[in-house]
């Protein structure tokens, strides 16, 4: 008789009881981890309280779950760092951020593979998940985002020098 087991999670380390579903086509995450996401993004898409710091929710979890090096997972991660980087760094509004990505898509040829830090993060999407009610959501969303983008502190220099080409 095989017994389930918890799990950790490929991309965040998370640990999660076993689940039989979908995953992403390219980020590398659980079936759990990517069903827990799914259930956090409901919560935001169910309630414009919740949703008001959405753009700190989808980068984080992207680039904790960057996937392998690839022509499509190396852009995606780049997009989501400089995302990341300019929110967190230079306050810019998620509505600018959200302007800045499609331009920063076109230069495909820019980017390279960061190879992603051993740890990405204490803080994974399950800290967001267990949040109870909308300010509790929305603190536990910036701090996610912060720990994240500090894990990769490693290649904070490439990603600034990305997104200020974009700027400029």
């Amino acid at each position: 008789m095989r017994v389930e087991t918890d799990s950790a999670c490929p991309g965040c380390g998370v640990v999660l009881a076993p689940h039989d579903g979908p995953m992403h086509r390219y980020l590398d995450s659980s079936p759990a981890c990517w069903a827990l996401y799914g259930e956090v993004l409901a919560r935001e898409y169910a309630d414009p309280a919740f949703f008001a710091l959405h753009r700190l929710t989808v980068d984080p979890y992207a680039v904790q779950h960057p996937g392998r090096p690839s022509p499509q997972t190396v852009q995606s991660a780049a997009l989501y760092l400089i995302s990341l980087h300019v929110v967190l760094e230079r306050g810019v509004s998620f509505d600018e951020a959200a302007r800045l990505l499609p331009r920063a898509a076109r230069d495909k040829s820019t980017y390279v593979w960061l190879e992603p830090p051993r740890t990405r993060g204490e803080l994974t999407v399950a800290h967001v998940h267990a949040a109870q009610g909308v300010v509790d959501h929305l603190r536990r969303v910036r701090q996610w985002a912060e720990c994240v983008w500090y894990a990769w502190a490693d290649h904070h220099a490439q990603v600034r020098a990305w997104a200020q080409r974009l700027l400029d």
